[in-house]
């Protein structure tokens, strides 16, 4: 029995690039928050969202993986890269599983929740192993900046899809396993509709000032305006993933706080970091703002580049806790993160008066669609 599965699992992978040319030629759907949201509170069907994913998310894998194949060969042979693909592969091959089984069978359906949690599980690790398969690749061959370029706008892309992918994944999941969160009543799948976004900020602040005091045993604290043009007395609440807000400001904050203690070693107080949070009749932006030496104007679009940051590089193999600076993808990703609903995230520095401003702009409009529409050709 074991040698049947073996043959039926090898004949399985040689047909692999043959369904990745078929699927690849597909444009993957885009999809706005407003279709999310409408979905998951008034057409939640665990059959339509089944036959969509058992081909959309085909559609989007084999799309990233075709470009993963155009990374240069020495970059594709590092162990690293190498267990991305391999990950890759095996999820699209458990995907193309439940092409041919019929949404009826309840059993098939439970069975694709569980599949579907099993990929994003595995695929956790994704952003730290491309980055060590990165770092193997500039260790062994050095860079040169067309390459540096290529590099760089494939991982746009990819991390961009990697996003997407587990968006549709969360959302299936989260709304058909069954469980709700007594805590936030209002939320679909991994979307909340009344996302409270001052508390979103005190948590990925506590959270970050809590990682500073581990490394320098201390931290600055936090300033926080809020300005509501709709209501001033009301809170701030929009549609969005805290997930992906908290992880944008707990970024943002571990750079500002970093940045903050280097700047001001030798002052017996540290300057606070100060958050504007703004709604206005379309947008909502956070601004934070830290006095932690500036940054050069010529130096502001290379914090985006991945695999820059000013801090040593972590060890990989230290897994004791999680480090405050070091791997370099913590902006470019954050980013995306802002973009993927049509926001952004932007960086002015004053050298002058070594006040450095962090702004998410735009970070929710309501009817917007995903940005991978641009990025993919069209997520």
């Amino acid at each position: 029995m074991k040698f049947v599965r073996f043959l039926m699992k090898n004949a399985a992978l040689a047909n692999v690039p043959k369904h990745i040319d078929h699927f690849s030629k597909f444009s993957p759907s885009p999809l706005s928050m407003k279709q999310f949201l409408d979905f998951g509170s008034t057409n939640a069907c665990e059959k339509t969202s089944f036959a969509f994913l058992r081909q959309e998310l085909p559609v989007r894998l084999s799309n990233i993986m075709k470009e993963l194949n155009l990374l240069p060969d020495r970059l594709l042979t590092t162990p690293s890269v190498q267990l991305v693909q391999r990950w890759y592969i095996q999820s699209f091959m458990e995907i193309l599983d439940f092409l041919d089984k019929s949404p009826d069978d309840h059993s098939v359906l439970d069975s694709f929740v569980e599949s579907l949690e099993t990929i994003r599980n595995r695929h956790n690790d994704v952003v730290p192993t491309m980055a060590q398969g990165v770092i193997e690749y500039k260790d062994a061959f050095g860079q040169d900046p067309v390459t540096s370029q290529n590099i760089q706008y494939f991982l746009d892309r990819f991390y961009m899809s990697r996003i997407s992918i587990r968006m549709l994944i969360n959302q299936h999941t989260l709304i058909f396993n069954g469980n709700t969160n007594p805590a936030h009543p209002n939320t679909i799948g991994c979307i909340d509709s009344l996302c409270d976004v001052t508390e979103v900020i005190r948590d990925a602040f506590e959270s970050a000032k809590m990682l500073c005091e581990q490394y320098y045993l201390g931290a600055p604290e936090l300033e926080l305006r809020e300005m509501n043009s709709n209501n001033v007395r009301d809170p701030i609440q929009i549609s969005y993933v805290p997930s992906h807000l908290y992880h944008m400001l707990f970024e943002l904050f571990k750079n500002a706080m970093r940045a903050t203690i280097e700047t001001n070693e030798f002052s017996n107080n540290l300057p606070p970091i100060r958050v504007m949070l703004a709604l206005g009749g379309e947008d909502l932006s956070i601004k934070v703002m830290d006095r932690g030496g500036g940054v050069p104007l010529r130096k502001i679009e290379t914090l985006f580049s991945y695999m820059y940051s000013t801090a040593p590089r972590p060890d990989f193999g230290d897994n004791q806790r999680a480090p405050l600076a070091g791997f370099g993808y913590g902006l470019p990703i954050s980013r995306l993160y802002a973009r993927y609903f049509q926001g952004d995230l932007q960086l002015y520095s004053m050298e002058v008066v070594t006040f450095l401003d962090m702004l998410i702009a735009s970070c929710v409009q309501q009817d917007s669609s995903e940005t991978l529409q641009s990025q993919l050709g069209g997520r």
